[in-house]
């Protein structure tokens, strides 16, 4: 399986960016995160510009997940059955766009399988990569039986 995580930003070093790679390293899947930083006049034009980046990055990928407050609250549970569900259909290959402080165009949500919201709260951009990276790991956990996810 291939996952890309499409992310408006550059990581730097510290604390975020290891939990990211821990979980990353975790996983028997090729992950790849490709950064993109836009410099725009006016916020409509940064998530226009935005967002034709991310979709860019995301071509050739079968599934492509738009992490957005607007989108679909999920158990970790749920999103499990949704990534086994794809492999099933023998889907292999997975991007997850997460987009800038304004969020994503209409383009990519309507091009988008799944918007997928981590809850009502609002979240630093540099924090929704590891919460992504450990998603995907406790996703794999649950579909394969591992004890890390445990329910009760």
């Amino acid at each position: 399986m291939r996952v890309l995580i499409a992310a408006i930003g550059k990581a730097k070093a510290g604390p975020e960016q290891d939990l990211y790679i821990d979980y990353t390293r975790r996983l028997p899947w090729k992950v790849t995160c490709s950064e993109h930083v836009i410099k725009a006049s006016s916020p409509t034009q940064k998530i226009e510009q935005e967002s034709a980046q991310l979709l860019k990055a995301c071509e050739g990928y079968e599934r492509l997940v738009a992490l957005d407050e607007t989108g679909r609250q999920l158990s970790s549970n749920e999103f499990a059955q949704q990534l086994k569900s794809w492999q099933q259909e023998g889907i292999s290959s997975f991007a997850f766009a997460i987009g800038g402080s304004d969020g994503h165009s209409d383009a990519l949500l309507n091009k988008a399988h799944l918007k997928w919201s981590f809850g009502r709260v609002t979240w630093p951009h540099m924090m929704v990569r590891p919460m992504l990276a450990e998603q995907l790991y406790r996703a794999h956990s649950i579909i394969t039986g591992h004890p890390y996810h445990r329910e009760g």
